[in-house]
Order: structure tokens, then C-alpha cells, then sequence
């Protein structure tokens, strides 16, 4: 039966090469771009050593070569330019390229509105959806809707699609939960709420859940005082031109963003 120093030594070493081998799969699929930091080294040629920043152009300067576009080829790709053009130009034979990637600041999407972090992040590989991006904020606040926006440009065309996020999450993988690309927005607007007011026991603003009923907004709000009755309440709503409209609803009627709820009080 092994030690237990043996067994740490073992999980150690299986924790290296998952690193390990998510680094190599990083460098696979990253694409080189605007501000990324790199360093470039050459087999058995020290001199060659550049640590440089990828230009907005997407160009590098580097020795010998002079200046080399890398901006938007991946990793091993890039590597290959850089050792033909110094095998073409015969300055080092079959060279061997190497490039590290220093500080990553070219691929990035911005989570704003009611999330925890609102900010710029990182697109550290190139398969992140709307979900991991929402992820790398903090999560949507309990203020926030379950809805988000995401635009940005595709194919040379300016591109916009709402998502139901709640949706996405609570029925699993869908074609909904798409992937982001450099330079896109995801924005997350404030849930939608309703008011109550009367003779409510806690009057203010709530927010709608989905397919709630007036009745459910009157639970939200703690029901009606003894003085009140839910027998009698009025709606306030806007209609389409902005005027609003005074009704007597059901319980069951559904609410509607900045519905206003009215609780009378009662005849006897």
C-alpha cells in the first residue's frame, strides 16, 4: 500500500501535467492580437531573444526580419512565420521558434450592467460563451434581469442578440449560450419591478418574477394591513401611449413592468 507522502508526490505530479497540458492547449487555440505582450526565443541563437508587444497594426519588429505581421495567427502559427522568414532571409538554419505568451490585453469582452464586477476581461481561450463570460463578472446581481445583451460585430457587420440567461442556465447547453469574440459588450439591465402602495403591509417596489400574478405581488408585499382587502384593488398601467390606465384586475392577472398596485381599503 503506498505512503501517504507517495500518494501527495503522485497527485502533485498529475496536477503539474493537467497544467501542463492546459497551457498547451491554450497555446493551440489562442490568437495573437492587439497589446498581447510575448517573448520570442530561438533555439541555440540567445541574441534573437525579444520580449516585444503586438503593434495595433498587428505587426512585431523583430531582428534580422525587421517587421513581421503575427497579430490574429495562433501561437504554432506564428511561431512557423518567424522561423521561415529567418530560414528564407538565411540568417539561422532551420530555426527553432519558440513564443511565450507574457501578458494577454488583445482579446477582450466587456460584462456591464447589474453584474458583480462590471469590467473588461480577458478572452484567455477562444470557446468562451455568454455563460463563462457572465462567470468571469461575478454573476448577475439579484437586481439584475434575466436577459442579456450581447453585441458586438460579425462578419464585418454590427451584430446584436438578447438571451434569456435564466432559461439558458436552468435548461442546460443550448445553441443560445453563444460564443463571444473580442471587442463584444454583454449588457445585463435591471430587472423589471412593479409597485405596491395602500394598505399593503410593505409598500415599495418589487421585482417581477416571471409569469407573476397580481395576486403574487400582493404576497410580496405582505398582503393587505387589517384596514385593507384584496377584493378591491386598483391597477395602474400604461398602455401603448403612454397613458395610464386605472383598472379593477383579477388576482390572476399577470403583472407588467412598473405596474403599479393599489390596495383600498375596506368597506366594513
Amino acid at each position: 500500500m503506498p505512503s501517504t507522502s507517495h500518494s501527495r508526490f503522485f497527485l502533485v505530479i498529475l496536477f503539474v501535467l493537467s497544467l501542463l497540458g492546459a497551457k498547451a492547449a491554450f497555446a493551440q487555440d489562442y490568437q495573437l492580437s492587439v497589446g498581447d505582450a510575448i517573448r520570442v526565443q530561438v533555439f541555440q541563437n540567445p541574441d534573437l531573444t525579444v520580449e516585444t508587444r503586438i503593434a495595433e497594426n498587428g505587426i512585431v519588429t523583430y531582428p534580422l526580419i525587421g517587421t513581421i505581421e503575427l497579430g490574429g495567427l495562433s501561437i504554432p502559427a506564428a511561431e512557423k512565420k518567424l522561423a521561415e522568414a529567418l530560414s528564407m532571409g538565411g540568417y539561422v538554419k532551420q530555426p527553432q521558434v519558440n513564443i511565450v505568451l507574457l501578458t494577454v490585453r488583445g482579446n477582450q469582452v466587456s460584462v456591464l450592467g447589474q453584474v458583480t464586477r462590471p469590467g473588461r476581461f480577458a478572452l484567455e481561450t477562444g470557446n468562451i460563451r455568454i455563460s463563462d463570460a457572465l462567470a468571469l463578472a461575478g454573476g448577475i446581481l439579484p437586481t439584475g434581469d434575466d436577459f442579456v445583451v450581447l453585441s458586438g460585430v460579425r462578419d464585418g457587420k454590427p451584430f446584436r442578440k438578447t438571451v434569456d440567461i435564466a432559461g439558458l442556465l436552468l435548461n442546460g447547453p443550448t445553441d443560445e449560450n453563444l460564443t463571444v469574440a473580442s471587442g463584444d459588450t454583454l449588457y445585463v439591465n435591471r430587472a423589471p419591478v412593479f409597485y405596491i402602495y395602500g394598505e399593503a403591509q410593505r409598500n415599495g417596489a418589487y421585482r417581477i418574477e416571471r409569469g407573476m400574478t397580481v395576486m403574487q405581488g400582493l404576497a410580496a408585499g405582505g398582503g393587505p394591513t387589517l384596514r385593507g382587502t384584496d377584493s378591491r384593488l386598483q391597477l395602474y398601467r400604461k398602455d401603448a401611449s403612454g397613458n395610464t390606465q386605472k383598472t379593477t384586475p383579477e388576482l390572476t392577472t399577470l403583472l407588467q413592468p412598473n405596474d403599479v398596485i393599489f390596495v383600498r381599503e375596506s368597506l366594513f
